[in-house]
């Protein structure tokens, strides 16, 4: 047991540490932007070379490499998002009026861009690394990735804590396609499909009869189980978004969150 504490650790502190701090560059000015952007663009392409080198080495420490590089490949999509590069062709509120199918529609046509270089860097992160012995890199992307189109479905179809103060100024229209109610359908089946797959993962970790196995199974199951734990904050009524609190400083500090235009939150049918 007390080697898979380090990676459940270290996998607490990367999650907690890289949304805050994505947070607070979101919060920056806006002439900022160029720059965390072109940053970001660099540990992509150091991010990429590095999952191709880590990718063939199945010891712990290509398992803690493989995970972080792939932790900066999915940090640049949401550096890229957030600051306003890659959404979608629409960059407006929800249009009144609209039927259940038009908000579906204009919803996707909010992130299309970002969904297209979801799945490109999905597919660059398998070139890397498949047929490789570390395939870290590649489920924690797929998690990642995973949890996270279920978390937008989620947030579409409505959930007590939609996160918006999250959101920067010039993506305050993303709220008009959020919905805020107790629960909907969709998150209980997406809770129950992560933990059906989260409870093996762990198991693997435990009976891992290597170090390797151990430490990239526990990695796994510890990013699996805060995406879950991600979901329970959605339902329940607590303050979570303290634990980013000093990430969102910047949203504030610089003048944000008074200059953001009010947009209405769908409420519940």
């Amino acid at each position: 047991m007390a080697e898979l504490a380090l990676p459940v650790v270290a996998t607490l502190f990367v999650w907690w540490f890289a949304t805050g701090l994505i947070l607070y560059l979101d919060g920056l000015p806006p002439r900022s932007f160029k720059w965390t952007m072109l940053a970001s663009t660099v540990l992509l392409g150091l991010a990429f070379a590095g999952l191709a080198a880590s990718s063939a080495h199945a010891t712990p420490a290509g398992a803690y490499c493989a995970f972080a590089w792939a932790i900066l490949v999915w940090a640049w999509q949401e550096i890229a998002f957030l600051l306003g590069y890659v959404t979608g062709p629409r960059r407006t509120p929800c249009p009144a009026g609209c039927t259940a199918w038009q908000r579906t529609r204009c919803a996707v046509e909010t992130v299309l861009h970002h969904e297209l270089a979801l799945l490109l860097l999905a597919l660059a992160v398998w070139a890397l690394t498949h047929d490789a012995p570390n395939a870290t890199g590649w489920w924690t992307f797929v998690i990642l990735w995973a949890m996270r189109q279920s978390a937008k479905l989620n947030v579409f179809l409505g959930v007590r804590n939609l996160y918006e103060d999250f959101l920067p100024p010039h993506l305050k229209y993303l709220q008009s396609y959020f919905t805020r109610k107790p629960m909907n359908w969709l998150w209980p089946l997406s809770v129950a499909a992560a933990t059906l797959v989260a409870v093996p993962v762990w198991q693997a970790a435990l009976a891992a009869p290597e170090a390797f196995g151990a430490t990239s199974a526990t990695l796994l199951a510890t990013l699996l189980t805060l995406a879950i734990v991600e979901h329970a904050f959605m339902v329940l009524p607590l303050p979570s978004e303290k634990l980013w609190q000093w990430g969102l400083r910047s949203h504030t500090r610089y003048g944000a969150a008074a200059a953001a235009p009010r947009v209405e939150i769908r409420p519940a049918d």
